[in-house]
């Protein structure tokens, strides 16, 4: 179940904002969950660079993403704008 300030990986490529899902053995580009809809398959989900500059505010399903494990670590790459 993914709730509220989650953290999530995508599980596809978001092109108009140069977001990256993970291939096999790799990570996606991570986000918070920030708003979980009524239908417990749709969210908001803010992905932020390092700095904490907001990159995006996307609505994603449950499709779109997974929940990050604990045996995981994050990755660091450059952003290329869209």
């Amino acid at each position: 179940m993914i709730r509220v300030l989650d953290i999530v990986v995508l599980d596809r490529d978001i092109e108009g904002y140069s977001l990256k899902s993970g291939d096999v053995g790799k990570s996606g580009d991570v986000g918070a969950v920030v708003h979980c809809y009524a239908d417990g398959i749709t969210y908001e989900v803010e992905f932020v660079t390092g700095e904490g500059a907001t990159v995006v505010v996307l609505t994603l399903s449950e499709t779109d993403l997974r929940p990050m494990h604990q045996a995981e670590i994050l990755h660091v790459r450059s952003l290329v704008p869209a």
